[in-house]
């Protein structure tokens, strides 16, 4: 069965546009014309990712991100915008957007990149299926949920991907280089990206994420999981 993609935007010319790209890499496409739409669809659970557009009238794409991770939501999301701003990109990674991609941008590299999220969103993360436990923390493979003390943690893709990797090498050092290629694969992103994602979950599983006890920083290395 093929991939099949939510594509949200106000804009019929660029509805029109993404959905010829995704057909030209092979994936299957749906069209939300507001952000209200998108929320409905998305909660369907048909849609192995999105395209959001962050401009349109009422609900705008920041909202809808927030909107649908508040429910659990762990839909694959990559912004697809005309704001170039670091600021909007990083925001939107910050409430739990997985990708941001400008306009214009080259066809090629979407598909690419809406291929490569798909597969890690559900096929890195699997294996054999079991649970990985580490202190406090439980990962379950095959469920891909996340647990502190026996409560659920909601991860988005990226967060589990990256808690995974950490609980798969405890007390092992990942420069910014290394969890690059291993998280996005040969995606470019920017280096405050990984930032961002750290102290989201420093956010969700640190009793004081200012003073971090499990995510640690190694002063010019990257970072280190204990427990």
């Amino acid at each position: 069965m093929a991939d099949t993609v939510l594509i949200v935007d106000d804009d019929e010319a660029v509805l029109t546009m993404l959905r010829k790209v995704m057909k030209s890499s092979g994936i299957e496409s749906d069209a939300a014309r507001s952000g209200g739409e998108a929320i409905e669809l998305a909660a369907q659970g048909h849609y192995d990712l999105m395209l959001l557009d962050v401009n349109m009238p009422g609900m705008d794409g920041f909202e809808v991100i927030q909107t649908l991770r508040g429910r659990g939501l762990k839909l694959p999301i990559i912004i697809v915008s005309g704001r170039k701003e670091d600021y909007d990109a990083l925001y939107g990674l910050d409430i739990g957007a997985d990708d941001y991609l400008t306009k214009p941008f080259n066809p090629v590299t979407l598909g690419a990149k809406v291929k490569a999220l798909i597969r890690r969103s559900r096929g890195d993360l699997t294996g054999a299926g079991g649970v990985l436990a580490a202190g406090p923390f439980r990962y379950d493979t095959s469920t891909l949920r996340f647990y502190k003390d026996g409560r659920e943690i909601v991860l988005s893709s990226k967060e589990n991907a990256m808690m995974k990797l950490f609980l798969d090498n405890v007390n092992r050092i990942f420069t910014k280089d290394m969890i690059y290629d291993l998280v996005w694969g040969s995606s470019i992103v920017d280096e405050n990206a990984i930032m961002v994602y750290i102290n989201r979950l420093r956010q969700k599983i640190e009793e004081d994420p200012a003073r971090p006890a499990y995510i640690q920083t190694v002063r010019g290395l990257g970072y280190r999981f204990v427990v």
